[in-house]
């Protein structure tokens, strides 16, 4: 066993366990905050749900409708002159909606144009190089209340666009 493997091993552990002591040092009672943590944490996963209900609809109308479709046809030829492959638009227009959605998507760009193909690399890298936005911003904004969220919006918006674009740079430049 080399030593990435032992350290990954050990790591939540040994986490765990430097909280507990340093509670347990501070003399604050952990089973007791653990417990409400808990507590806490049912509340908040009830208070979510009609927001990630509403979102995993929005998302359901948006591909059954056809308009993703139709996206991908208008854009095609944009598209194709700054060299950025048509598949990949719908990840990198639902990935900012809704991660599951987006795995979903790479799953199937994965099983028709192969793992290893400029396109399944691609799908891989824009999976793991953008977030999804539009639902942390309407599931956890929502939940404690903060309505103001403009700036967030634009900075995450920002951020994802950084990382598709990012993401083409680095899988054109690698493979």
């Amino acid at each position: 066993m080399g030593l990435i493997s032992t350290v990954s091993l050990w790591l939540i552990p040994l986490i765990i366990g430097f909280i507990l002591l340093y509670g347990t040092i501070k003399k604050v009672p952990t089973y007791e905050t653990f417990v409400e943590g808990g507590k806490e944490g049912i509340k908040i996963s009830f208070s979510i749900i009609p927001y990630l209900v509403g979102m995993l609809i929005s998302i359901s109308i948006f591909r059954a409708s056809g308009a993703l479709e139709f996206m991908m046809s208008f854009f095609k030829p944009v598209l194709n002159f700054i060299h950025f492959p048509a598949e990949m638009l719908p990840l990198a227009l639902i990935r900012p909606i809704s991660g599951t959605a987006a795995l979903g998507l790479t799953t199937d760009i994965i099983a028709t144009y192969g793992p290893d193909s400029f396109i399944g690399r691609l799908a891989s890298v824009m999976q793991g190089s953008t977030d999804t936005t539009l639902y942390v911003l309407t599931v956890y904004f929502g939940a404690v209340g903060i309505k103001k969220m403009g700036d967030a919006l634009k900075v995450g918006l920002l951020a994802d666009v950084v990382g598709i674009v990012a993401s083409v740079i680095i899988v054109t430049l690698l493979f």
